[in-house]
């Protein structure tokens, strides 16, 4: 299985997909679009992995390659290729699909619970994700559940948390590949994002406890043998 993984800025990378792919044996290949990279032949992939970053899905002015990013998404989906998408990622999934993205009320930053929906349990990750658990959160910006898409996850600051679409496209506005190396990427790249608000922690606090990134980490693992569960 042939994982390809869309990358837009050096600091947030693959995170513990990275461990579970060369673990499992399965390829990876990437592109680093902030380096200018090609994006991959389609045909030459099983799985799209769509990571996060600091900029808005609005922002093709600045970051042209965004235009043709959002093509690829969208020509993986019709092939029936595995796509998944993680905080910009899972939002440039949403308007692929021709949904809203738009800002949150609030900025989401740091670790906080995670409520996974009833919907969830009539999808094949119904039980991928725990009921409740907690997850690591960056993000201003949220989406509208596209059409068609079956809502999986909320939060209390964010109600549209993850979304899977015709069972092999799967969206988390939350981070479960982070490791304590991206936290600590993100607190001297993004600093300036720590502001004052319910729903931000200070980057003390998003270091404090190892222990909190196992647990997402064995979460996405989960996930992944899900996604690695489906048909070719």
């Amino acid at each position: 299985m042939k994982i390809h993984y869309l990358q837009h800025v050096a600091f947030e990378g693959p995170g513990s997909i990275e461990t579970w792919a060369r673990r499992a044996g399965h390829p990876l290949t990437a592109t680093r679009l902030y380096e200018g990279e090609a994006l991959p032949l389609l045909q030459e992939v099983d799985w799209l992995v769509v990571m996060g970053g600091p900029m808005s899905v609005h922002d093709e002015s600045v970051y042209p390659w965004l235009h043709q990013e959002k093509q690829c998404i969208g020509s993986a989906i019709d092939a029936g290729k595995v796509v998944l998408g993680v905080c910009l990622g899972a939002q440039l999934i949403a308007e692929t699909l021709g949904a809203r993205v738009y800002p949150s009320r609030v900025k989401e930053i740091g670790w906080f619970p995670v409520e996974r929906t009833p919907l969830a349990a009539a999808t094949h990750f119904g039980e991928a994700l725990p009921a409740h658990f907690e997850a690591f959160h960056w993000h201003g910006e949220t989406f509208d559940l596209p059409a068609g898409a079956v809502h999986l996850a909320r939060s209390e600051a964010c109600a549209h948390q993850a979304f899977v679409y015709r069972e092999r496209v799967v969206a988390l506005q939350f981070h479960l590949e982070t490791t304590r190396a991206g936290v600590e990427q993100l607190g001297q790249q993004c600093a300036a994002e720590i502001i004052s608000g319910p729903f931000v922690q200070p980057v003390a606090a998003l270091l404090a406890d190892a222990g909190r990134f196992a647990a997402i980490n064995q979460h996405m693992s989960g996930l992944l043998d899900r996604l690695a569960e489906l048909p070719a």
